[in-house]
């Protein structure tokens, strides 16, 4: 009957295992799950029953299932960051070489020069040394306007 706790042990060091060697592919689950278990296992030899380790690694599974999981995730969640061209969109942009419509120029956006074009519905060319808006971007060129 013990060799029931040995298995949750080493089942949890396993998933705990996984979890890390595989750079945290299920969000922390896999820790925690294994951790039940190891726990469970632990508590079981101690007492010295299968029954109790299998007890304490069911019980504290469904309670992470059921209650903490929520939480974890919301701690190990981050936050959602704008990144890379979604970041520009909106951003102002200084106009480095005249836009014209049908003829694309240069803006400057954080440091960053960048092709630019007129937005769809802009029809008016905008000067160097302007300030413009990016309304989106189309592959690498930004659409100002």
């Amino acid at each position: 009957m013990r060799s029931w706790n040995w298995m949750l042990i080493i089942a949890g060091a396993l998933m705990i295992l996984a979890e890390v060697a595989l750079g945290g592919f299920a969000g922390f689950d896999l820790v925690l799950i294994g951790s039940t278990l190891l726990i469970g296992g632990g508590i079981g030899l101690w007492a010295g029953s299968a029954t109790v380790g299998l007890t304490v690694a069911a019980v504290l599974c469904v309670a992470y299932v059921a209650i903490g999981r929520r939480f974890v995730r919301r701690r190990v969640q981050r936050p959602n960051i704008s990144t890379n061209t979604d970041a520009l969109l909106g951003r102002e942009a200084l106009v480095l070489q005249r836009i014209a419509p049908h003829q694309p120029g240069q803006v400057k956006v954080n440091d960053e020069v960048w092709r630019a074009a007129l937005a769809h519905g802009t029809t008016q060319a905008v000067e160097a040394g302007a300030h413009v808006t990016v309304a989106a971007v189309d592959g690498v060129t930004l659409q100002v306007r």
